[in-house]
């Protein structure tokens, strides 16, 4: 198995792709430590988001920078299912399916409270667990959250299932074999992720090339295109107990349809009048932080994990 490309950095130590078992599926994550020293602190689990060609491998430069700066937290990076490294079986996945699996992860690899950092629309997945597995999650730390109307609003069943049979079909297998072309990755990229078309570089587009060479790599990314992630979770965000971070890009943008426009002053907002113990920040960048604007990302949140816990 390839470890991570973070490895042969001076800063820190990543172990060689781990696996468990959830529900007989094969579950791959990684550990990073920091070099020549102890770890201290709240480990880290990090949520990566889900697309074309993404896995737990979004967070390379986030591990790289997060040691570099002296921080001394532990980090997990799990693949989650049909993603990466782990099994890819022909499923609708929805949030909670992932947050089981991230429960069994906490239970039986991390067996210790953790900070979530989770990416995006991947939000729902993070919420889920907090209602799973509160015990063992000491803080959030979101990243460039979707806006509100799309945290608040569930969308027509029949709409799910409708875009899930188109996309689980023929037309959906030839539509992902061009979504996954340098082109449109690129594309894409401009268009809906970064702030900059400059930061579209070469590691980021051969990350998702890799990622997505499998074919079966497609079922997680149609499940999120289908909405499956989608629901009103306003009483869930409001009974959020832990401290939690919401890190937003000055420029951030949606995916969403919506005709309604939300500037990031007006998202950031939302959340922090529905989480109870919650503080915000805008940082330069669009909609993948960590990514994007790693530096001021990392140093964000490092202020407010080394205040609050």
């Amino acid at each position: 198995m390839q470890t991570s490309a973070v490895a042969n950095t001076t800063n820190l130590t990543a172990s060689p792709s781990q696996f468990y078992s959830w529900q007989n599926y094969r579950c791959a994550y990684e550990v990073h430590q920091p070099i020549n020293t102890t770890s201290e602190g709240v480990p880290l689990l990090l949520i990566h988001p889900i697309g074309v060609g993404l896995s737990r491998r979004f967070w390379q430069r986030f591990c790289r920078e997060w040691y570099s700066t002296g921080q001394r937290n532990s980090i997990y990076n799990p693949d989650l299912l049909g993603c990466g490294e782990s099994d890819m079986p022909r499923v609708a996945y929805t949030p909670s399916d992932w947050a089981e699996q991230l429960q069994s992860f906490l239970q039986t690899v991390v067996q210790k409270p953790v900070i979530l950092v989770v990416q995006g629309a991947l939000l729902p997945v993070a919420i889920q667990l907090v209602q799973k597995e509160s015990n063992l999650i000491a803080g959030l730390v979101l990243s460039g959250p979707p806006t509100w109307a799309l945290m608040t609003t569930k969308p027509p069943e029949w709409q799910e299932k409708f875009l899930w049979n188109v996309l689980d079909s023929p037309f959906g297998s030839a539509f992902y074999r061009y979504a996954r072309t340098p082109k449109f990755l690129r594309s894409f990229s401009i268009r809906q992720l970064f702030a900059s078309e400059n930061a579209v570089d070469a590691e980021w587009l051969n990350t998702l090339l890799a990622g997505a060479e499998n074919p079966a790599s497609r079922h997680a990314v149609f499940s999120f295109l289908a909405g499956f992630w989608r629901d009103d979770y306003t009483s869930f965000i409001a009974s959020i107990q832990q401290p939690t971070l919401a890190v937003m890009g000055e420029t951030a943008s949606s995916i969403s349809q919506d005709n309604k426009k939300e500037t990031p002053d007006e998202r950031l907002a939302h959340y922090l009048a529905c989480l109870p113990e919650s503080r915000g920040i805008k940082i330069n960048g669009r909609n993948v932080l960590p990514y994007e604007s790693t530096a001021e990302f990392v140093a964000a949140i490092a202020l407010f994990i080394n205040e609050v816990f």
